[in-house]
């Protein structure tokens, strides 16, 4: 594949000088295609020009195509060209190149519309203009990809690869349409995993699923493994891209193995699901990491809004990051639970911050409640660092699905798989690292149930119930105890206030208490109308709350301030400065993992956690809020004792004596 890559990139030297290197990509790929197509069309010339001329109509051409073109491996070709030119044909007319290999590329089907995405007329033009399509044409004429030399497999690696390079070498986000295959396959394997036995039957017709399909890497390693597990399944794949790019090579990709090209489809998924009205029986996909959705974020909330009915009913996490939006696409998308207890299942890539971002009560929370409430999350597996392209960042796999196996149903497995990665020998970009077979078996194994210690590697994995990862954030209140003493000091912080300063006679009247501190609330009230008074100044009653907030400091001497007013008239008041917060897990101690036991859970934890540290704090139960997190590797958290002194002096000992041996050598 690397040669391949190098031999097809080799043309960049051809465009170097009249084209920037952020311009190749617009010419290398839509020539990729084009050839790839002729290739897969060359031993089907002769009967496809027999039906071109026999049957005028588009759908009459391909029924007949697919059935002329039919093979034992193969479900036939569902496109063609009207035109006689190739490649080779075309290069025999130089004079009238341009022409005819616009007049090649325009007579393919309505189907193959993928040219149009990438301007190719445009693009033959411009090389012509350029005095630079003859070489162009000549290097891809030489190049074999037909199906015998490249599979579809490799040829989506071909792809990817080159996109890589482009986005690379125009500094434009590099590897963020490509996939690693080793994590794509991984993926793979794992929502294949439970339903390996069901794929083998006679008969199998499964759907999949990509949203942010790209150049389609994900549909053909699935498409490729279900028909290893079963050569006579029938598969029908979906997809949809934002890149026009990416979106024409799939859609070309697809027409080329028999697929309907008609399912994938070009939009912005957070926009607008262009398979609205269909669930998959397999959902994956690896959305952008750390993109936001401003752009977007007016149509994201009109999805919100419409409640029950919108994919983003649950919540919706901060602007700066649409990870949890793609995750709530992807599970509403999986295909609903049948009659035989047969639904969907899904596998998304996310980094960690879906796993923990967002306090209780946020939308990143309430998203992670609606997934573990409804027992989406099947399992978690975190991948090594340095799996990117694009990132080195901390990567995690999450396996979805609306059919657990009754063993798996209210649980959820944690695999740490972060120890198992295979340095490369020479890093690709942010990608130093890779999940090879052995790995991946083993990973597939953990996640099976069927590891043993006398397996050749093994992964740590642990299970939890869903409520494991449910909390109550619960407000503790410490009652408001103020001293009030009219010092210089205090009595400048009100003449320097905004609202204070200008009151004339305020700081007068101040001065007139003196130095006596009172312990009191109401009674410095009681005393502070009285100089007021006697000195001519009139106050709102927001402005003396906003005197006696100012000149008030905390001290626990001090009497506890009361609720005057409303219904709780009497009862302590809250200093918000003392206001604090306690994470009470739904199992802490003995108690139910139910709503039903929030009192006696809370308060039991505030007895046991709170009250003995500070005997006057209260819980204010209006402000409690349900709260959701996976702190995965906190789960996985190995403690490694610090070095002893004495071995930390011996390292210090030899360092002292090799810089003094080097000073040694200087003076002398």
């Amino acid at each position: 594949m690397s040669v391949l890559s190098s031999f097809v990139w080799s043309v960049a030297d051809t465009l170097r000088g009249p084209y920037a290197e952020a311009e190749y990509g617009s010419v290398i790929l839509p020539f990729t295609v084009l050839r790839r197509l002729e290739c897969v069309m060359a031993p089907h010339r002769d009967v496809m020009a027999e039906i071109v001329a026999q049957y005028p109509g588009e759908q009459q051409r391909r029924t007949h195509l697919k059935l002329k073109t039919r093979a034992t491996d193969s479900t036939g070709l569902s496109f063609w060209t009207t035109s006689d030119y190739t490649l080779k044909k075309a290069l025999q007319d130089p004079n009238n190149l341009a022409a005819n290999l616009i007049d090649y590329v325009g007579g393919f089907s309505a189907n193959l519309d993928v040219f149009k995405s990438f301007d190719f007329e445009n693009v033959i033009r411009t090389l012509d203009a350029r005095d630079r399509l003859a070489q162009v044409a000549r290097h891809f004429e030489k190049l074999d990809l037909s199906p015998d030399a490249v599979s579809n497999a490799d040829m989506g690696d071909l792809f990817e690869n080159l996109i890589y390079r482009f986005a690379e070498s125009a500094n434009d986000g590099a590897g963020q349409f490509y996939t690693p295959r080793d994590v794509v396959r991984l993926l793979v394997d794992l929502v294949y995993a439970e339903d390996t036995d069901a794929l083998r039957g006679r008969g199998t017709v499964r759907s999949i699923y990509d949203p942010t399909v790209g150049t389609g890497g994900m549909l053909t390693v699935a498409d490729e493994h279900l028909r290893g597990l079963n050569p006579d399944a029938s598969t029908a794949l979906f997809g949809q891209e934002i890149n026009p790019r990416t979106y024409a090579i799939c859609k070309a990709d697809l027409l080329i193995t028999g697929q309907d090209a008609s399912n994938v489809r070009q939009g912005d998924t957070l926009v607008v699901d262009r398979f609205d009205d269909r669930r998959f029986d397999y959902v994956l996909s690896n959305p952008p990491f750390g993109t936001d959705w401003k752009a977007v974020e007016s149509d994201v909330k009109k999805e919100h809004a419409r409640g029950g009915q919108g994919r983003f009913a649950p919540g919706l996490p901060a602007v700066g990051d649409a990870a949890m939006l793609f995750l709530l696409h992807v599970a509403s998308k999986m295909r609903d639970v049948d009659e035989t207890g047969r639904g969907g299942k899904a596998g998304i890539v996310l980094n960690g911050s879906p796993l923990f971002n967002g306090g209780a009560g946020s939308g990143p929370s309430d998203i992670r409640g609606h997934m573990l409430e409804n027992d989406l999350v099947e399992a978690i597996v975190a991948l090594p660092n340095d799996m990117f392209y694009n990132t080195g960042i901390a990567t995690y796999l999450w396996v979805l699905s609306n059919a657990k196996p009754a063993e798996r149903k209210g649980r959820i497995q944690l695999i740490d798989a972060t120890g198992l990665g295979s340095k490369l020998r020479k890093s690709i970009g942010s990608k130093r690292v890779e999940v090879a077979d052995k790995d991946r078996e083993a990973i597939v194994r953990a996640f099976a149930g069927t590891q043993s210690d006398g397996d050749e590697v093994t992964v740590p994995t642990k299970i939890f119930d869903n409520r494991d990862f449910a909390y109550w954030t619960v407000t503790v209140e410490r009652p408001l105890q103020l001293r009030f003493e009219c010092t210089p000091e205090t009595i400048e912080a009100v003449a320097e206030h905004k609202k204070l300063g200008q009151i004339v006679g305020l700081a007068e009247a101040l001065e007139s208490f003196g130095d006596e501190p009172y312990l009191n609330r109401e009674k410095f009230n009681r005393e502070l109308g009285k100089h007021l008074g006697n000195h001519g100044v009139l106050l709102t009653a927001a402005q003396r709350k906003t005197l006696w907030q100012t000149i008030g400091v905390h001290d626990e001497a001090a009497d506890i301030c009361l609720h005057t007013s409303g219904a709780r008239k009497g009862e302590p008041e809250p200093d918000p400065a003392l206001r604090d917060t306690e994470n009470v897990p739904f199992g802490w101690g003995e108690h139910a993992k139910t709503h039903d036991a929030l009192e006696e859970t809370v308060q039991s934890y505030f007895d046991a956690e709170v009250k003995p540290h500070v005997d006057n704090a209260w819980i204010d139960w209006d402000k409690t809020k349900i709260g959701y997190e996976i702190p995965f590797t906190r789960h996985f958290y190995t403690y490694q004792p610090p070095r002893s002194l004495a071995e930390i002096d011996t390292d210090l000992e030899r360092v002292v004596g090799e810089i003094m041996t080097l000073l040694r050598e200087v003076e002398g």
